[in-house]
């Protein structure tokens, strides 16, 4: 099977948002999407530590140690961008004025449930943040994952077994195989990146997954 690589999957989540769109990109992959946004559209990105108007990831060398996002990554500031405080930045995400966040997970459940904070692991973050904010006060949800764990198991599942981050939150789930969409209790298929089908990828998720 012919999968995207982390790039491509960036770039496939870039090319479906909007002229005018505020956005949060969530920490780890989806940090990747600000490099693939259309130079034709204005996107406004947002961060919760309390920045908008970030750019695309500076060169190597311009690197500005107090430019950074909620991950800690460098990241430039497009003309006409700003700082605020951290109580403002978690105001505009509790009083949804983002119309789409970008989030990992480790599960999305048929229903839209998202788990992406916690696996029991001793290792894990001690804690969900943001990310409970996020999910719930953004307009749009839209996941971004690999389909399948290292072990060949669907991210994609009937219904999560981590703890829980919003309940029938996600709107879009976007992946390396595959895009799906939740609507009316079901799992539509958008776009079939690897190009397996639609019985391939029910037996690889163990849904019903559905035809757009």
């Amino acid at each position: 099977m012919k999968r995207l690589n982390r790039e491509q999957m960036a770039a496939r989540v870039a090319q479906d948002i909007p002229e005018g769109s505020v956005v949060n990109l969530g920490i780890g992959l989806p940090t990747k999407v600000a490099n693939y946004l259309p130079a034709d559209r204005e996107i406004m990105l947002h961060s919760e530590n309390g920045v908008i108007g970030m750019g695309p990831a500076p060169a190597p060398g311009s690197e500005d140690p107090d430019l950074i996002n909620a991950g800690k990554q460098p990241v430039t500031l497009l003309p006409g961008g700003a700082f605020f405080h951290h109580a403002d930045s978690f105001g505009m995400m509790r009083g949804g004025h983002l119309d789409i966040c970008v989030l990992g997970a480790f599960q999305v459940s048929k229903t839209g449930d998202l788990a992406n904070w916690h696996t029991g692991e001793p290792d894990a973050i001690p804690a969900v943040g943001g990310a409970m904010d996020l999910a719930m006060g953004a307009k749009s949800v839209y996941v971004l994952m690999e389909l399948l764990t290292r072990e060949g198991q669907s991210k994609l599942v009937e219904r999560c077994s981590y703890p829980l981050t919003g309940v029938a939150c996600v709107s879009r789930v976007y992946t390396d195989v595959a895009v799906f969409e939740f609507r009316n209790g079901q799992v539509i298929l958008l776009d079939d990146l690897a190009g397996i089908g639609l019985d391939e990828l029910r037996r690889l998720t163990g849904l019903d997954i559905v035809a757009n």
